[in-house]
């Protein structure tokens, strides 16, 4: 089970020529350890999973479990989708021999599988992995929208903890009413409308702008949760944080104000980043 209820969605790092950089990725995250961060998703969100290939996923998560005070103090999430199931199913095994703390399983865009389909790929994922799993459900992204009653069916299975929602976020109270029995987590995926979320049921966050912005966030995220009266300074704040990242391209502005403060990831895989 995860205890942390705040993780960061970390962008992957590209050299020039567009080749995974391993070694700035975890540079980026030992820096997010140093700031008091403790949990990370890695190769997920932002919109980098489906660019990387099946070998460089392999590299990222061997690089991973070599950085043995990262996997050992913090909670490192993985994310696992592909467009061939088998590709998915090969890198689920590989994850289930390391020390990473979960999985996130997201599902392939523009196949459009049925919910049926959707199932079969998920539980296949999940045995293999043999580790605790957040669903992913991103309908924006994949065309493809995991149904109440598929969370339902797939979180009968004790390895499956949450779901990170960034479609409709009204699915909560339905889910969160038919598992009351169990400890099942909702992630907001992103910033965006998070009180709102909230009075939804969400009770995690996957964080894009703790990237920028890790402490502050948090706090931010924990106020919220609280209920506490939140300072107009601190809200303002936090607007200036998101409006940065989320007008436009929230990867590709993400990198670019990481630069600025000396956090080079490199640009994004094109056609992100043209102009």
């Amino acid at each position: 089970m995860l205890k942390e209820i705040y993780h960061v969605a970390v962008p992957t790092a590209f050299q020039n020529d567009e080749t995974l950089d391993t070694k700035r990725t975890l540079d980026h995250i030992r820096k997010l350890y140093n700031k008091g961060i403790r949990s990370v998703l890695v190769c997920g969100s932002t919109g980098e999973q489906h660019s990387l290939s099946l070998k460089e996923k392999v590299e990222l998560l061997t690089a991973l479990e070599e950085e043995e005070l990262l996997v050992s103090d913090m909670e490192i999430i993985f994310g696992v989708s592909a467009i061939r199931q088998s590709e998915a199913e090969v890198l689920a095994k590989e994850i289930s021999k390391t020390s990473i703390a979960a999985i996130l399983l997201g599902y392939p865009p523009y196949l459009l599988p049925t919910q049926s389909e959707a199932l079969v790929y998920s539980k296949s994922i999940i045995s293999l992995a043999k580790k605790p799993v957040i669903l992913y459900n991103n309908p924006a992204r994949t065309g493809f929208d995991l149904s109440v009653e598929s969370i339902l069916e797939l979180a009968k299975s004790d390895s499956v903890i949450g779901l990170k929602e960034a479609g409709n976020p009204s699915k909560a109270s339905n889910i969160l009413r038919n598992l009351s029995d169990g400890a099942f987590y909702l992630y907001a995926g992103g910033e965006r409308d998070l009180s709102q979320k909230i009075q939804y049921g969400f009770s995690r966050l996957s964080s894009i702008a703790g990237n920028l912005a890790p402490i502050k966030i948090k706090s931010w995220f924990e106020d919220l949760l609280s209920g506490n009266i939140i300072e107009q300074e601190k809200l303002d704040s936090i607007h200036d944080v998101l409006e940065i990242i989320y007008n436009g391209s929230p990867i590709v502005n993400l990198k670019r104000e990481l630069s600025h403060e000396g956090v080079d990831l490199g640009k994004c895989r094109r056609p992100l980043g043209n102009s």
